[in-house]
């Protein structure tokens, strides 16, 4: 994901869950062995030959496993296309041995599926000006066959909360709680967006945080979820990789809302309001394509919802709204969600003035809106991502 090298903690930590997981047990961190693969895939003659890097499994149910569903839709939509994975590559050197290994074996393109593989893809680019490089969330990039490429969550999670809201003011129990991973510019920017949702729907509502300082640690991500439970939240949303936050709510009888895959509701429907999720088989499969046809140029990307990059569970074409989901939002956000598909609504009017911070202050003036580099926290932003919205309880951590 996009952050400067500053703001950056990595994904280096996997966890063993499984079933345990979904049934809300702890789960207990297992490091990364250092070990990317046994052997390095082969490129298949006569195919483009793409090669995806992951930090962790592909079954883990959230961050990886949506890229994998990328993977899979781009070797489905593109027949000329073969795929292939190594799984579990510790960021850094491992990353770089990864990446090289797969270049030398005649891979077309590259795609590094972490933001901690950014230096690592950096440097491999260099070295095989052949290969073409695709780095998801990072900032670096070069004109030459290394590119970067994000999306703006923001949109869907405030979508999000404004069905969090909305529930939360039926069952008169008007507090959320977010679970966040890190006090960074991209984490800070969707709790921001939830927040101005929850608003649109419920202004009296609050929202509690809990901040995890990982990525992807079920047992943790299950700990907090507890947590806002205890202190009164009618609806927890995750912003972290796995489902065990909408387990834990069901058990509680409240609701949830899931991240990063279609899948996280599964593990109780019932209970799970939606999931904002990556749609990353429509990225790749353009830039796939673009590289057979030799157009691709190296950009930084980052697309908003007409992109087709972004999903929101129970709002898609042919979907049915869970059924925790307030019937009288429901027209709501299929209005608000169509205007984002057509581009008419973008990141930016969800971030238009007058904002308020969760002290008072106007942090977006009337009239005026924030920059791609304030969303970012990128050098040259002028209202940088390091306020809280109107409605959240509590502050930031200190660095």
């Amino acid at each position: 994901m996009r952050r400067t090298v500053h703001q950056i903690l990595s994904r280096t930590a996997l966890l063993v869950c499984g079933v345990s997981m979904i049934l809300g047990a702890a789960c207990k961190r297992r490091e990364t062995t250092g070990k990317a693969a046994e052997s390095t895939p082969s490129a298949v003659a006569g195919k483009l030959n793409v090669g995806f890097v992951y930090v962790s499994s592909a079954s883990d149910g959230g961050w990886s496993f949506a890229h994998d569903q990328g993977r899979r839709y781009l070797e489905q939509s593109l027949p000329y296309v073969h795929t292939a994975t190594i799984e579990r590559v510790a960021e850094g050197a491992e990353a770089e041995a990864a990446l090289r290994s797969l270049s030398r074996k005649g891979f077309d393109l590259l795609i590094a599926a972490s933001f901690g593989f950014m230096d690592a893809t950096a440097t491999v680019a260099g070295e095989f000006p052949k290969t073409k490089f695709l780095h998801i969330a990072g900032y670096k990039y070069n004109d030459k066959n290394f590119g970067n490429a994000f999306g703006a969550m923001e949109s869907m999670k405030y979508l999000a909360g404004v069905i969090a809201g909305a529930r939360a003011k039926a069952d008169g129990r008007k507090k959320l709680g977010y679970i966040a991973p890190f006090a960074i510019p991209e984490v800070v920017r969707l709790i921001n967006a939830t927040a101005i949702g929850m608003r649109q729907s419920c202004p009296d509502c609050t929202m509690e945080l809990r901040f995890l300082n990982a990525w992807f640690d079920p047992g943790r991500e299950q700990e907090a979820a507890e947590s806002l439970l205890q202190a009164g939240a009618d609806v927890v949303i995750t912003g972290a990789d796995t489902s065990g936050p909408v387990a834990v709510a069901g058990k509680h009888d409240r609701w949830a809302i899931g991240y990063d895959s279609a899948k996280a509701c599964e593990v109780d429907r019932a209970h799970c309001l939606t999931s904002t999720y990556w749609n990353w088989g429509v990225l790749y499969t353009q830039i796939a394509r673009q590289v057979h046809e030799g157009t691709w140029k190296p950009t930084a990307y980052y697309g908003d919802v007409d992109s087709g990059l972004l999903g929101l569970l129970g709002f898609e074409e042919g979907e049915t709204p869970l059924p925790g989901v307030p019937a009288e939002i429901i027209p709501t956000i299929k209005e608000k969600l169509l205007l984002f598909r057509k581009g008419s609504l973008t990141r930016f009017e969800i971030f238009s003035g007058p904002l308020r911070d969760n002290h008072g202050q106007i942090v977006i003036p009337d009239g005026k809106r924030l920059s791609q580099s304030d969303l970012e926290g990128l050098p040259g932003c002028s209202v940088c991502m390091s306020w809280l919205a109107e409605g959240i309880v509590g502050e930031l951590p200190k660095k």
